[in-house]
């Protein structure tokens, strides 16, 4: 009935409010590093006595599909359980572990190594993933999360990610790309691809020669992004701030340009307009405050590794690669 952020932060209550959920601000006594989701929750309960079932989704696993949410609800709305938690099944062989110094043997803990059968043809085991947690509401009270009569969901192994420690970002980032749940609306098929100039096509940097002729390097990796793009029936276009009208020339990209925009903004808009376009059906790359709107404002958006924080803040896409560098060769497979 309702949907809620749990948050002592700030910016995550903006942009929470900006999606349409409601904001529960967490008391300094639940937001220590050492707070756990129960303590979290059951505060919450003690400001809205309306509620009489919780689904805590972790922020930690973004894999999560709302048609699991949508039958987890029925099992305790209409199938009368009193907590549902996520589960996804692995084919792990276990065994006991041996600490330093102990003079005993590993054991099996579940396999019998006399009769080892292939890991794909044995049905696994079910563990908790930490993906959700359903429970009643007096079971929260008393403690627990899961309780009463208890179910599991079992998640597909793709939709399974949970966040932990440092290395399982890029792991999550991959999966979320891949399987990941984007809304209601199919993605629209990306017809137009602007890229700003410096710092994305190139590095950014200008270099300068004794008769005072600049010069600009870019990566041919780039091109070779852009003609894919072209090929797949993509338009490309450039923007800038600067007059760099030589630059785009002596590349010899054949594609229409825009420098010296001063508001980059309204020089994607018109085009949008032009070409009678949706918004989702525009990607853009851009890596400065000035590209910040436009970023926005694009169906799919990027930004090079090494773009401004305020442009990163507003992108979809973080690319691995700096402006000049592969970005928007990168920034093409992430649009294919």
């Amino acid at each position: 009935n309702s949907i809620w952020v749990s948050t002592d932060h700030d910016e995550i209550e903006k942009v929470a409010k900006q999606f349409g959920a409601q904001v529960h601000r967490r008391s300094p006594k639940v937001s220590q590093d050492s707070s756990t989701s129960l303590e979290a929750i059951r505060e919450f309960l003690n400001h809205h006595h309306e509620v009489d079932i919780v689904g805590n989704i972790q922020a930690t696993s973004p894999c999560l599909h709302p048609s699991d949410l949508i039958k987890v609800a029925d099992l305790i709305q209409k199938e009368g359980f009193d907590s549902v938690f996520s589960v996804v099944r692995r084919h792990q062989f276990r065994w006991s572990e041996v600490k330093k110094g102990e003079n005993k043997m590993t054991e099996p803990q579940n396999l019998n190594p006399a009769k080892r059968y292939r890991r794909q043809d044995w049905p696994g085991e079910l563990y908790e993933n930490g993906s959700f947690y359903f429970a009643r509401r007096h079971l929260i009270e008393k403690g627990y999360l899961q309780g009463g009569k208890m179910a599991y969901y079992e998640m597909r192994a793709e939709h399974s990610v949970d966040i932990d420690i440092d290395i399982d970002w890029p792991i999550a980032e991959q999966r979320v790309l891949s399987f990941g749940y984007f809304g209601k609306e199919p993605l629209k098929e990306v017809k137009l691809f602007i890229c700003s100039v410096d710092g994305c096509l190139t590095n950014g940097r200008i270099y300068v020669t004794e008769d005072q002729k600049e010069m600009v390097s870019y990566d041919y990796r780039d091109i070779v992004g852009i003609n894919l793009l072209k090929k797949r029936g993509i338009q490309v276009r450039f923007i800038s701030e600067r007059d760099c009208s030589k630059t785009l020339s002596a590349i010899q990209l054949g594609c229409i340009a825009e420098v010296k925009a001063t508001n980059k903004l309204q020089v994607l808009e018109d085009w949008q307009k032009d070409m009678g376009l949706n918004w989702k059906e525009i990607a853009y790359l851009g890596n400065e405050e000035s590209d910040v709107e436009c970023l926005k404002k694009a169906g799919m958006s990027g930004v090079p590794a090494d773009a401004c924080t305020v442009a990163q803040k507003a992108a979809g896409y973080i690319c691995k690669s700096n402006g000049g560098c592969g970005a928007v060769r990168e920034f093409a497979e992430h649009i294919f």
